[in-house]
């Protein structure tokens, strides 16, 4: 027996596949079966499966494999349908959004009509994977808090590609579906819009995304060093304080003179993280549309230095 698990010591116990409940609820939308990866044991549950998929996971699978094969066979086009030049030049090949001049109009397919139509069905498998956690959330009697923090993700998506180009009057203000083409307008769209460092919500949102990571190895941390005292089990040290939560709680009091609880711990985690897509697309959604000129709104606000 094991006396200290942790990621390097993990003991993984397996017996008969956990199939979930089955008493009363729908079965037919489930896989039949279940298998065991001791590799996804090492990070996490060493059971794969059963997958529910239901209606709205169909639907999201199939236009997302839609979107996905679009996207391919344009690059497969792009390559001249060489495999060694698909291979080779993969991370430069693009499925652009339609020029200017197109306003929000349908353009040809080969400039740009592909992109709208790869971008439906990328919307559409999307928003049918936010219903189906809904969905699961419900029939499960769980909380809706996955849903909501894959929200804040899909509003800076659609934010990106759907909402800001609407206001701007052209798909053309859209991000392209490519590797080096994505990195490209990023640079260029902190570029046009006078350097996003000067926008406040750009700055919030980095706070957020480096305060996610630092909370989340904190507490990630945590756990791992009371998981010898059943640390790891957190619900039942929530609901019933015991050594483990003491410890942690009285490390962090003398290291920083202040302790989040283990139920309070994944609030701070929850918030930092939806936060970070949430100011980013508003801060978006903004550039070009309220604000033309970062730096010279901060130069105007006091936020930068005038020269």
């Amino acid at each position: 027996m094991a006396e200290y698990q942790n990621i390097f010591t993990q003991v993984q116990v397996r017996g008969a596949p956990e199939m979930g409940m089955t008493e009363g609820v729908e079965l037919s939308n489930r896989t039949k079966s279940a298998s065991f990866s001791s590799l996804a044991g090492w990070f996490g549950n060493a059971q794969l499966g059963p997958v529910y998929l239901g209606t709205m996971g169909v639907i999201s699978l199939v236009s997302g494999l839609a979107w996905f094969m679009t996207v391919g066979a344009w690059y497969w086009y792009q390559a001249g349908f060489n495999p060694a030049v698909f291979l080779r030049d993969l991370f430069w090949f693009s499925l652009e959004p339609p020029a200017e001049e197109y306003g929000l109009g349908f353009a040809p397919l080969a400039e740009g009509g592909l992109w709208i139509i790869a971008s439906f069905f990328l919307l559409i498998s999307v928003c049918s994977w936010w219903v189906r956690t809904y969905l699961r959330a419900a029939a499960l009697g769980m909380g809706k808090h996955v849903s909501w923090a894959f929200a804040s993700a899909i509003w800076l998506f659609l934010v990106l590609g759907l909402i800001r180009p609407i206001l701007m009057g052209s798909w053309s203000h859209a991000v392209p579906y490519g590797i080096f083409s994505h990195l490209d307008w990023t640079n260029n769209f902190s570029l046009t819009y006078g350097n996003l460092f000067y926008n406040p919500f750009h700055a919030l949102s980095i706070a957020f995304l480096y305060g996610s990571a630092l909370l989340f190895a904190m507490h990630g941390a945590t756990i791992l060093a009371v998981s010898r005292f059943g640390g790891d089990r957190e619900l039942e040290q929530i609901v019933d304080r015991g050594t483990a939560s003491e410890r942690a709680a009285l490390f962090w009091r003398w290291t920083m003179g202040f302790n989040a609880t283990m139920e309070g711990i994944h609030r701070w985690a929850w918030w930092f993280a939806v936060l970070v897509t949430l100011t980013g697309g508003i801060g978006i959604l903004l550039t070009g549309t309220v604000v033309d000129n970062w730096y010279v709104w901060a130069q105007e606000h006091g936020y930068a230095p005038l020269q």
